[in-house]
């Protein structure tokens, strides 16, 4: 059977790594798996390198230093698209490290990726709220954040700010990925966007999200600012979408 492509940015998530591995070959058997290492300096590389499966089903990006979780991904989504040249793959999936996504749910969203979707999300709060072990503080943000991006983007989708998403290789590969600018969190908004503005068939799953099982959240002051602020900026800038137009002109291949 034909892979699937499972890209991962991680920075200190060797405690989680043997774990998040085995889940994902338990629920995906086939599965290929990019890590984009932002120089952890806790022996990420040397783990991978040691690894039985390395360079057949698991895979390492190694960056100069931490670059931010956007060109992570901008670069790990690269990766995967070059390699299709020589091992095609039927899907892309992004999601983290820590456990707080259940490789089980991926079945979910290559169903929806097989019915038609180009883009699949997942979401904690439609029909209500699936998060655990969350502090009330976190989850009111998360909550406010995706309501904010609804109200300022015009998006129809339940949890904008997400990370765990699938994508059709073909579409991922038109994708241009110099037009994403945004480097904390609000990645996650920017190319969902993007995709809407470009007629993407858009799909959302519901999961259960569970907080990390071991190390440290990334998130901070500085990603929330980026976030308040990139969000209009991505409004204004959906005016002008002919801007993410393919080169010959076809939103919808």
């Amino acid at each position: 059977m034909t892979p699937i492509f499972i890209v991962v940015p991680t920075y200190h998530e060797l405690e989680n790594l043997p774990r998040f591995t085995e889940r994902v070959w338990q629920a995906q058997p086939d599965a290929r798996i990019l890590l984009v290492d932002d120089a952890s300096g806790d022996g990420t590389p040397d783990w991978v390198r040691a690894h039985p499966k390395y360079d057949r089903a698991l895979f390492i990006l190694e960056r100069a230093g931490k670059l931010g979780l956007g060109s992570a991904y901008v670069d790990g989504f690269s990766w995967v698209v070059q390699r299709q040249a020589t091992e095609p793959c039927r899907a892309v999936v992004q999601m983290d490290a820590d456990l707080s996504h259940d490789p089980n749910s991926i079945a979910d969203f290559l169903k929806e990726l097989e019915a038609g979707a180009d883009l699949v999300l997942a979401t904690r709060y439609r029909g209500g709220v699936r998060v655990t072990n969350w502090p009330l503080h976190r989850l009111m943000l998360s909550l406010g954040a995706a309501k904010y991006v609804k109200w300022v983007t015009g998006m129809p989708f339940s949890d904008p700010t997400g990370g765990f998403k699938v994508f059709r290789p073909e579409r991922l590969a038109r994708l241009d990925l110099s037009h994403i600018h945004s480097d904390g969190y609000a990645f996650q908004i920017e190319v969902t966007h993007m995709a809407w503005l470009l007629g993407w068939k858009i799909a959302e799953v519901p999961i259960v999200f569970e907080d990390r099982c071991a190390g440290v959240s990334k998130m901070s002051g500085h990603i929330v600012r980026e976030a308040i602020w990139r969000v209009p900026w991505m409004a204004l800038r959906g005016r002008t979408s002919h801007l993410f137009t393919p080169p010959d002109g076809n939103l919808n291949p």
